[in-house]
C-alpha cells in the first residue's frame, strides 16, 4: 500500500515545473499552474466516473459546465457586431452589418 495521494504528479512534472522558475516564474504561478493540473486529474477522474455511471452526455455536460471553452474568434465578432450595430445606426448601416453578419457566420466554427 502506498501513502501517495491519487493526484500526486509524477517527478518529471515537479521538475519540469520547477525549471520555469529559472525563466523568470514567480512560485505562485507555479503553484497555480501545479493546481490546475491537480483540478484537471480530479476532473478528469470525475468524468471518467460520471460517463461510466450516467453515460457519455452525462459526462460531457459535466466537463463543459467546469471547464468550458472559450468563445471562438467568430463568436466574439458577432457578439461584437450585435454590440456595435445596437448603437451606431446610420445610413446603410443596416445592409452593411447585415453583410458583415453574413460573411462571419459563413465562417466554419472552430
Amino acid at each position: 500500500m502506498t501513502d501517495q495521494h491519487p493526484v500526486t504528479p509524477p517527478p518529471d512534472k515537479v521538475h519540469n515545473w520547477l525549471q520555469l522558475e529559472k525563466i523568470g516564474w514567480t512560485i505562485d504561478q507555479i503553484i497555480a499552474l501545479a493546481a490546475q493540473w491537480g483540478a484537471d486529474q480530479e476532473l478528469e477522474e470525475c468524468f471518467q466516473r460520471q460517463a461510466l455511471l450516467y453515460g457519455n452526455r452525462a459526462a460531457n455536460e459535466l466537463q463543459n459546465a467546469r471547464r468550458p471553452k472559450p468563445q471562438s474568434l467568430k463568436q466574439v465578432a458577432l457578439a461584437d457586431l450585435d454590440e456595435i450595430g445596437s448603437h451606431y445606426i446610420g445610413p446603410g448601416t443596416a445592409a452593411r452589418i447585415k453583410n458583415i453578419r453574413q460573411a462571419l457566420e459563413s465562417i466554419p466554427d472552430d
